[in-house]
């Protein structure tokens, strides 16, 4: 957010929209629906929520491309670390994502194609 500190209210939002990514283990999907439902509701009201949840669903859509080609190299077992990796990475992102969004800074994801701008 540029100019002015975002509240406590933006930053549990923009936090929850990178955290939300962890419905994915429990929902089809979910990893997508997650920051995709909060980014929705939240974006006309805070410019810093629309931004976190932007980078949130570009990241998830982005993972899902870079699992999907792994989950395809599997078969030539070369996939194989190649999709631990991802998942650790995915993990590791968002952690950090959440915690800064927290903290009122934003946070850009390493790999990832900006499919919203």
């Amino acid at each position: 957010m540029v100019g002015e500190a975002a509240s406590k209210d933006e930053r549990l939002w923009a936090m929850l929209c990178h955290l939300s990514v962890l419905s994915g283990y429990v929902i089809p999907f979910g990893h997508i629906l997650g920051p995709l439902i909060i980014w929705l509701i939240k974006k006309n009201e805070s410019p810093f929520v629309d931004a976190n949840g932007k980078e949130a669903l570009n990241f998830q859509f982005s993972m899902t491309i870079y699992i999907f080609v792994a989950g395809l190299l599997c078969l030539i077992l070369i996939g194989i670390p190649i999709l631990f990796g991802l998942i650790i990475a995915d993990l590791v992102f968002l952690i950090i994502a959440a915690v800064k969004a927290n903290g009122g800074e934003s946070y850009r994801y390493p790999i990832t194609i900006r499919f919203l701008k």
